[in-house]
C-alpha cells in the first residue's frame, strides 16, 4: 500500500523518525512494524495557535510496497556550440534560466554581464561594507547571480501558474542547493549557500557550449529595420545573435535610459517605496510563536502584513529573518537599503522592507520626465537620503516610536547595518503621503501583531528597490518587445516579474518562445 496523508507533529518530535514513524501509523491504523518508508512531501509551520505544530505531507510505503520517488536526474542539456546564438543581458535568474532551458532546446546562450564573476564580486560588497565604497558596476545588485544572490534565496512565490515551479527547484537541486527547497511551504537557499549554486550554473552553461562575458556593459543595441542583431559594450565589441533576452534587473537605470534616447517604448508603471525596519528577533520570535523562546527545534520566525490606509497598500516585503540589513546603492551619492539572511538564519536581528505603493498620479512633479518618472522619483529620495547622513553609505535611521511621533531619537538601537546608522528624521526624506501612510500601518501591524511597535525597533531608509518602475512593454503572446522584433524584455527589471522563482520562470517562457 503507498498513501499520501497529513499529519501535524511538535517542533521537537519532526527530526526523530521513530515519533514520524509513530504518528503515521496511528494515522493510518496500522501497525508500525508494517511501515516500510515515509517520505516527507511538504512542511510548514503552523503558530496560529498556543501550541505550534509542524505540519507534514508524507508518502508511506507500507511493507508491500517499495519506494518508487523519482530522483531529479541530471537535466537533460544540449551541447549547444554551433547551434544559433542567442544574447543574454544580465546573469541574474531570469537570464541564468533563460540559459539553461535554451540548451536543453539547442540554443546556445551567450550571457553578457556588466558585473564580475560571483567569486570577485564578494571583494566588491566587502569593500561597500567595510570602506563604503560603490562601485557601480559590482555591487549588491549588479554582478553574477544578480540581485537575488544578496537577498537570502527566498524562493517562495504566488506566481506558480506562470510555469513548472518544480522543474525551477529540482534545477536549483541539481546545481547544490539543498533538496529541503523541495519540500519547504517557505523555501529559502541563504546568501552564503547561493554563491556556489550560481558558479555551478555557469559552468553548466559553458561546459554545454553557451559563452559567459563579464564586466561588459552593454551601451547600445544594434537594430535594422525595427529588428534587433545584437549589442554593443563599453569597449565597442559587438555579440550579434538571433535574439537579444533583455534581463537586467530592476536597477539598471542606465538600459531604461538607452531605451528612452533611442525612442524604444517603454512606460512607468506602480511600485513601492519605503523603508527597511530592523527588530531584534527574539521579539519576532515571541509575537509569532507565543513564547519568550524559540527553543532549538524551530526556525527563526518570519512574518508578513499588509493594510489599506487612504486607499493605498502598505505592506511588509523581503522578510529576513535571523538576516542583516545590506547597502544597496549602485552609485556614489545614493543611500538605499535592502536585506539578506544565510542559511542558518542566525543572526540575532529580524528586518524587513515596509513600503508603501507608490501610483503613477503620485508622480504629478514628474510627468516632464516621461517613463522616467518613477525612476526619477527613486532617484531623488536615495539623495536625499545620502545628504541627510552625509557621510558615505551611513545611513539615517529613527527608532520605530519616535518615527511615529516624528520625533528625531536621542540615540539609536544596535544594528546589523555594518556602515552604520546616523540619528535623523526618515520624514525630512519620504515623500508625506509615505511617510504618514507608514506611520498609520504601524500603528494597525502592532494590533496583528502585539509588541511590533516598540522603540527596541529601528527604521532605516531607504528601501527604494522593490521592484521596477519601468515597464518594457512586449506582446503577451511572442513575448517580443511590441516595437522591436527579436528583442525580449525578461525579468523584474522588464516589469513582467518580482523575485527569484517568478524571474527564473519568466526566463524559461522566453526562452520557450524565442525556440517556437
Amino acid at each position: 500500500m503507498i498513501k499520501e496523508i497529513e499529519i501535524a507533529l511538535l517542533p521537537e518530535q519532526v527530526n526523530i523518525y521513530n515519533s514520524l514513524e509513530k504518528a503515521v501509523a496511528q494515522a493510518i491504523r496500522i501497525p508500525r512494524e508494517k511501515i516500510n518508508f515515509i517520505s516527507i512531501l511538504k512542511r510548514s509551520i503552523d503558530a496560529r495557535k498556543a501550541k505550534v505544530l509542524i505540519r507534514l505531507k508524507v508518502k508511506v510505503y507500507t511493507l508491500e510496497s517499495h519506494p518508487t520517488e523519482e530522483i531529479s536526474s541530471e537535466n537533460k542539456y544540449k551541447y549547444v556550440q554551433n547551434a544559433d546564438p542567442i544574447i543574454i543581458v544580465g546573469s541574474g535568474p531570469a537570464g541564468l534560466f533563460a540559459a539553461l532551458r535554451l540548451l536543453e532546446l539547442g540554443l546556445k546562450p551567450i550571457i553578457i554581464e556588466r558585473g564580475k564573476d560571483i567569486h570577485l564580486r564578494k571583494y566588491d560588497i566587502a569593500d561597500l561594507n567595510r570602506e563604503q565604497k560603490v562601485n557601480p558596476d559590482s555591487n549588491y545588485c549588479f554582478g553574477e547571480g544578480g540581485a537575488g544572490t544578496y537577498s537570502d534565496g527566498k524562493l517562495y512565490t504566488r506566481s506558480t501558474k506562470r510555469g513548472d515551479l518544480n522543474d525551477i527547484l529540482q534545477k536549483l537541486v541539481s546545481h547544490g542547493a539543498s533538496c529541503d527547497i523541495l519540500i519547504d511551504a517557505h523555501p529559502h537557499i541563504g546568501t552564503d549557500k547561493l554563491p556556489s549554486i550560481i558558479s555551478n550554473i555557469r559552468e553548466t552553461i559553458i561546459n554545454h557550449g553557451g559563452e559567459f562575458y563579464f564586466e561588459r556593459k552593454i551601451v547600445d543595441f544594434l537594430i535594422k529595420d525595427s529588428n534587433i542583431k545584437g549589442v554593443i559594450d563599453q569597449s565597442g565589441s559587438i555579440y550579434e545573435g538571433k535574439s537579444v533576452i533583455l534581463a537586467t534587473g530592476h536597477s539598471a537605470r542606465d538600459i531604461y535610459e538607452l531605451l528612452n534616447s533611442k525612442e524604444i517604448l517603454i512606460e512607468a508603471k506602480p511600485f513601492a517605496l519605503g523603508i527597511r525596519i530592523e527588530h531584534p528577533q527574539q521579539i519576532i520570535d515571541s509575537i509569532q510563536y507565543h513564547s519568550k523562546s524559540r527553543g532549538q527545534f524551530l526556525p527563526a520566525a518570519t512574518y508578513q502584513l499588509v493594510t489599506q490606509v487612504e486607499g493605498k497598500g502598505v505592506f511588509s516585503f523581503c522578510m529576513c529573518p535571523g538576516g542583516i540589513i545590506v547597502p544597496a546603492a549602485t552609485e556614489e551619492g545614493q543611500i538605499v537599503v535592502n536585506g539578506m539572511s544565510n542559511s542558518r538564519r542566525n543572526s540575532p536581528y529580524a528586518n524587513a522592507g515596509m513600503v508603501v505603493s507608490v501610483e503613477l498620479s503620485d508622480l504629478q512633479a514628474y510627468q516632464s520626465h516621461g517613463a522616467l518618472a518613477g525612476l526619477k522619483f527613486q532617484e531623488d529620495i536615495e539623495k536625499a537620503a545620502f545628504n541627510v547622513s552625509g557621510n558615505g553609505q551611513i545611513a539615517p535611521a529613527q527608532r520605530m516610536t519616535d518615527f511615529i511621533n516624528s520625533k528625531v531619537s536621542a540615540n539609536l538601537n544596535s544594528s546589523s547595518y555594518v556602515p552604520g546608522l546616523v540619528s535623523a528624521s526618515v520624514h525630512e526624506i519620504l515623500p508625506s503621503f509615505i511617510a504618514k501612510r507608514l506611520q498609520q500601518a504601524f500603528v494597525v501591524f502592532d494590533d496583528k501583531m502585539k509588541g511590533y511597535l516598540t522603540q527596541e525597533a529601528n527604521i532605516v531608509g531607504v528601501e527604494s528597490r522593490t521592484s521596477s518602475p519601468v515597464r518594457i512593454p512586449r506582446n503577451p503572446e511572442t513575448l517580443q518587445h511590441i516595437q522591436i522584433k527579436n528583442l525580449y524584455p525578461c525579468g523584474e527589471g522588464a516589469g513582467y516579474a518580482g523575485g527569484i522563482i517568478s524571474s527564473a520562470l519568466d526566463g524559461v517562457a522566453v526562452a520557450e518562445k524565442i525556440r517556437k
